[in-house]
């Protein structure tokens, strides 16, 4: 079996931003990079959306950028502005076409089907696969189930993102609708739930037709879902020798939101800039105060789900800048200050001690 200097394990969205990063910077000239992938085929499965804080290598991928978001709860709606951050979705489809089609060129690039197919004795290994524990039956789940669908007639304000509806049934947990407007007739309606996994849950069509016949919207075609979940917990990352976990493996997902993109677009960046000497770079971590702030949050969101949508909606009570810096782990102290004091006080306080 060949050696390979770098090996790559899962060739989703963490690990194919690593390799893109290497190669297009050239460090992949006189190394070798194996990537382990199963799928059989890369085709779009999965929308990526993000407030741009940041510069990343896939704005060619972007299927739409808006520069306005909506929050709306049982008493009020807010439509915000975010000029200086627009916010973007990628087309998986898009991406996974630009990154395999740089690859290929590469001859000291390949892909596998099975680790078991390369001697890894000597590699340095990257891995995008999370090990959680599935049975733990405490741990909330972001759990969601899109649809993008064409209409007849114009049904969507294409100029705003609906990023999060609470109008809806909430059972259970945190339960939303979010709404892409790609165009006047089509968009992606997800239905969103913050909660522990439960089957009682997956009714996930039958939400959204209740939520579009809600809108007045009954005459649609689907023409693509997407389903996923998203651990709100840190997954279990043991410390190994010549070994980096990456992605949502890493610990490059934001526990209070769910966002991954840009983390990753940042990870694979940092372990570019130290590739020569990567078996003693200091691991890459998103912030510790935002890892304490999003344990706080999620602990208020476990005891008091009910009063999630107000709280979610009280952020935004600050400038859009400074809300979306904090949820984008770009916020300084003042700004994390002026979002903590917009939070229901008594409940937060009492969690820290919890």
């Amino acid at each position: 079996m060949k050696e390979y200097d770098f090996v790559i394990i899962g060739g989703g969205c963490a690990g194919l931003s690593l390799a893109y990063e290497l190669e297009i910077h050239n460090k992949l000239n006189e190394k070798t990079l194996a990537i382990v992938e199963t799928r059989e085929e890369y085709k779009r499965d999965k929308t990526w959306s993000f407030w741009k804080v940041n510069e990343h290598n896939f704005n060619d991928c972007i299927k739409k950028s808006w520069k306005q978001f909506s929050i709306k709860t049982d008493s009020e709606t807010k439509v915000i502005k975010c000029n200086q951050f627009p916010y973007e979705s990628i087309d998986s489809g898009l991406f996974y076409e630009k990154i395999n089609t740089r690859l290929k060129k590469n001859k000291n690039i390949k892909f596998f089907k099975n680790i078991n197919d390369l001697n890894t004795s000597k590699s340095f290994i990257f891995n995008s696969l999370p090990s959680v524990n599935e049975d733990n039956d405490t741990n909330l789940w972001q759990l969601f189930h899109g649809v993008e669908i064409e209409t007849r007639e114009n049904c969507f304000n294409e100029s705003t993102v609906n990023l999060m509806d609470f109008n809806c049934e909430q059972r259970n947990g945190v339960h939303f609708f979010y709404v892409l407007p790609f165009s006047k007739n089509k968009a992606m309606i997800e239905s969103t739930w913050l909660s522990k996994k439960n089957d009682s849950l997956k009714d996930y069509e039958s939400q959204i037709k209740i939520y579009l016949n809600d809108l007045g919207i009954k005459d649609y075609k689907i023409n693509y879902r997407e389903e996923g979940a998203i651990p709100l917990f840190y997954p279990i990352n043991r410390k190994e020798n010549n070994k980096i976990n990456i992605g949502t493996a890493g610990g490059m997902t934001r526990l209070s939101t769910g966002y991954t993109f840009l983390n990753i677009q940042e990870h694979s960046k940092y372990i570019r800039k130290n590739i020569e000497n990567i078996e003693i770079t200091k691991v890459f971590e998103i912030g510790k105060k935002y890892r304490f702030l999003d344990e706080i949050f999620l602990r208020v969101l476990k005891k008091h789900p009910e009063k999630m949508p107000n709280i979610f909606s009280k952020i935004f009570n600050t400038s859009y800048r400074t809300a979306i810096k904090f949820l984008s782990n770009k916020s300084n102290t003042i700004e994390d200050i002026s979002i903590i004091l917009k939070m229901p006080k008594w409940i937060f306080i009492k969690s820290i001690f919890n």
